[in-house]
């Protein structure tokens, strides 16, 4: 069961007031009752008691009179909405919404100025409308905070009001009271007073707690500016309910990652691979065949020249000295053997 503060405070008024009427029945009938008495002392005793009773139900009644007046203003001076009091120069910022299409004020209109910094829902977002129920009461929004994740608590992580590229989504978070489960909101985020998202839808969650709007567009989209965020029930903008950001730093590009899965195509690049037919220049390898010049190696066969160096057998200087053999001089006919 959820209880938010409001609903904590009516409770109590309630039981108050039921509790006042009765100890008012309960003294009015203790009067009655000792009047009817016969001993003064019982009867005295009796109607004391119903008259303490009557003034124990008037001031229940005061009581609640009382709670119904000051308890929820003091509760949300130590119970505040937001989770984190932040004084964003939100009213000096939205002066900005005034160059967009929606709004033909212009800022220098200062002779009215609830006119200039009140918001205003465009109509073609007010045709999108799918709820037709009316806020019983006026909510309560604190402003926005903003960061690009959330906890399980719908809390931010590491909130701040400006951001750098690259970014691929944002949270506005806020926290609410008093609010009508089934009625129509909207979120707009305007970047540098133009309109690039918005959402409307029936409000899903309870009277009271946190929630958040979210806008995750591609990266390419989170172009340099000032961003701000307004929140409207039905067609009106519920005053505080707004927030601004700063984005910085240049966006990634998508056309970067386009062209690479392009250059597949490129890749008949490999044609030039052909180039291998070059390596049929081991053809050149052939020159081997000079290696025939070992054939010419047969002049070693020139080499029986050294029959030649028999000559020096037939040398006829020791057989001059030697006076035995006078006969072998006469064949000289072993040169023609050449």
């Amino acid at each position: 069961m959820k209880l938010d503060i409001h609903t904590s405070v009516q409770t109590a008024i309630i039981i108050t007031v039921l509790l006042g009427l009765f100890s008012l029945l309960l003294g009015v009938r203790s009067i009655r009752a000792g009047s009817r008495l016969q001993y003064f002392r019982k009867r005295h005793d009796r109607i004391v008691h119903g008259w303490r009773l009557i003034f124990v139900g008037v001031s229940f009644g005061l009581a609640s009179l009382l709670v119904n007046a000051y308890a929820e203003p003091v509760t949300y001076r130590f119970f505040p909405p937001s989770p984190t009091v932040t004084q964003t120069p939100t009213i000096t910022i939205t002066p900005t919404i005034s160059p967009t299409p929606s709004i033909t004020l212009t800022p220098t209109i200062t002779n009215t100025p609830s006119i200039t910094n009140t918001p205003s829902l465009p109509q073609e977002i007010e045709s999108k409308f799918e709820s037709t129920i009316t806020p019983l009461a006026a909510p309560v929004f604190s402003s926005l905070i903003f960061s690009e994740e959330l906890d399980k608590n719908f809390q931010p992580i590491e909130p701040g009001t400006e951001f750098e590229n690259p970014i691929s989504g944002m949270y506005g978070v806020f926290s609410y009271d008093q609010m009508t489960p089934g009625a129509q909101w909207s979120a707009l985020w305007y970047r540098d007073g133009q309109l690039v998202f918005f959402e409307t839808l029936p409000w899903n969650g309870g009277t009271g707690g946190y929630g958040y709007t979210e806008w995750k567009p591609s990266s390419e989209e989170w172009v340099p500016g000032t961003y701000e965020v307004q929140l409207f029930i039905g067609n009106q903008w519920v005053e505080g309910a707004s927030g601004t950001f700063i984005v910085a730093g240049i966006p990634p590009t998508a056309t970067a990652t386009i062209p690479p899965s392009r250059t597949p195509t490129p890749t008949p690049t490999i044609g030039p691979s052909p180039t291998l037919t070059s390596s049929s220049t081991p053809t050149p390898s052939r020159t081997p065949t000079p290696s025939h010049t070992p054939t010419i190696t047969r002049t070693p066969t020139i080499t029986r020249t050294p029959t030649i160096t028999l000559t020096p057998t037939i040398t006829k200087t020791p057989r001059p000295t030697d006076t035995r053999w006078p006969t072998l001089t006469s064949p000289p006919t072993i040169t023609p053997r050449r």
